[in-house]
């Protein structure tokens, strides 16, 4: 009798344990040459997840990121393919240059290994829609990240507009963008592929462009706009010879126009965003805090100001995210900016932007 009770008393010791085993997400990262990368390498100090395996060919810069995050180099490979090979992530993360979204899908699809990437999807439509094509195939959740999916401003935002709080939209006013990647400082690697037309697919308008993009869609319920108009410049060609540095691009939907404004020359950092709709505006300055205005008269207005606390788990955290998804746990909402159908929207936009600002025209979506 004792023995069979202290049998029962180990066997149930052990089962958290297990329990807590089989939730942690096993995740490969393919690439370091992302600023953003710090993010999914400290993310590995979380219960919840563990980076079994890294891409990276250059290996100077992969000991450096181990040593500075207590990894080790065992777990390093040179390529896509021999990672997920050798190591069997159940999703990976994508931290290089845009231009390889894709080669990393084709690794990870077939294999039924899930994909999260850095904003934005791809370089191009033509990269997105075999991605898309891809991911469908074999069933995998790809996702692209947006550091503005986390502002809980953005989702108070959204919540007013769809109780009618300002009336329909008429306006979306969105402004993303810093000094420029030399400016801010950013590190040699994630400056080589920033400034480089292929491996980003232009400058500042898809660097700071896709947010815009992003955000419009899902405000409006993953509307294609008519037609796209932009207008790009290089006014600091001495730190951005390749590229764009400057970029508008004018949205035109049925009943509403999204103005898009991305820039390289801002000189203080910023991400916000302004709906106006028929009765009143919304203001989200930054990740956390709201001005709705209310219109009284000509251009009178009352106003309330609004601070938030973080979004609810799992949307307060992107691995969050990825984690809840792949588990199951969490469905995204139709156009939620992590998704596919947003993202692929994106993609049209950005092609189409491309385009009108090399040709000078309009560019007319094709309906679907």
């Amino acid at each position: 009798m004792k023995k069979a009770t202290l049998f029962l008393f180990l066997l149930i010791g052990m089962l958290p344990v297990s329990f807590s085993q089989a939730q942690v997400l096993k995740i490969g990262v393919a690439g370091l040459h992302h600023g953003h990368v710090g993010w999914v390498l400290e993310a590995h100090k979380r219960p919840d997840l563990e980076i079994v395996g890294i891409a990276e060919p250059n290996r100077a810069l992969a000991e450096r990121y181990a040593r500075q995050h207590g990894l080790s180099m065992d777990i390093v490979f040179d390529t896509v393919e021999e990672m997920v090979e050798k190591t069997n992530p159940e999703a990976v993360t994508g931290f290089g240059a845009t231009f390889h979204h894709l080669e990393i899908v084709k690794a990870c699809a077939p294999r039924g290994i899930h994909v999260m990437v850095e904003k934005p999807l791809a370089v191009s439509l033509a990269h997105a829609t075999e991605m898309a094509g891809l991911a469908k195939k074999h069933g995998i959740h790809l996702l692209t990240n947006y550091e503005t999916s986390w502002y809980a401003s953005n989702e108070k935002a959204k919540a007013l507009l769809q109780s009618g709080k300002v009336g329909e939209a008429r306006k979306i006013v969105v402004r993303d963008g810093h000094r420029g990647p030399k400016k801010i400082g950013v590190g040699p690697e994630f400056l080589d592929w920033l400034t480089d037309p292929e491996l980003n697919g232009a400058g500042a308008l898809m660097d700071f462009g896709c947010y815009g993009a992003n955000l419009s869609t899902w405000l409006l319920e993953g509307q294609r706009p008519i037609s796209v108009t932009a207008v790009t410049q290089q006014l600091n060609q001495g730190d951005n010879p390749k590229v764009d540095d400057e970029a508008t691009i004018i949205l035109a939907y049925p009943n509403s126009q999204t103005i898009i404004e991305a820039s390289w020359n801002w000189p203080i950092g910023r991400k916000d965003m302004e709906v106006y709709g028929l009765t009143g505006a919304i203001f989200a300055d930054d990740g956390s805090h709201l001005r709705v205005r209310m219109a009284e008269g000509y251009s009178g207005f009352s106003e309330e100001k609004i601070e938030l606390p973080d979004r609810a788990q799992p949307f307060d955290d992107p691995f969050s995210v990825l984690i809840a998804v792949v588990r199951g746990e969490t469905k995204l909402d139709p156009f939620d900016p992590y998704s596919l159908e947003n993202n692929l929207v994106v993609m049209e936009i950005l092609q189409a932007a491309k385009e009108s600002a090399e040709n000078g025209k309009t560019v007319f979506l094709p309906s679907r």
